[in-house]
């Protein structure tokens, strides 16, 4: 059952401000036992975690992609996280990209929207 299992997560979009759904996301990740993957173009770190540039430099397998970033910028993202082959990707609140869901549909992909917030805090992650 995935709620319970530990996660290798990539959080899409991640801040290091507290106030961002994004930040508080890695930092619920993290208190629920999860791998996280924080990639941001322009952060260096966020906490003790090191963030990765680009999509498309995460290595290794991973389990679930939350995405905290606007359809607009998601979209240049679809054959980097097709390419990334995670089992399932989220769409928080606000990141709804009805075209990239349907292509990483296509790809065996599982797409949720949802709030990871909820998720975690409910137990359904």
């Amino acid at each position: 059952d995935m709620s319970t299992a530990q996660q290798r997560v990539v959080v899409l979009g991640a801040s290091d401000n507290p106030e961002r759904y994004s930040n508080m996301a890695v930092n619920r990740l993290l208190e629920n036992g999860h791998s996280v993957v924080p990639v941001h173009p322009k952060l260096e770190r966020i906490g003790e975690l090191t963030v990765t540039p680009d999509l498309g430099d995460v290595a290794g397998p991973v389990d679930t992609v939350t995405v905290y970033v606007s359809p607009g910028v998601s979209s240049t993202m679809t054959d980097r996280l097709i390419a990334l082959a995670p089992v399932r990707v989220i769409f928080n609140p606000g990141a709804e990209n009805p075209e990239l869901e349907a292509a990483l549909a296509a790809h065996g992909i599982e797409t949720l929207r949802a709030c990871t917030l909820v998720l975690l805090s409910t137990g359904q992650f």
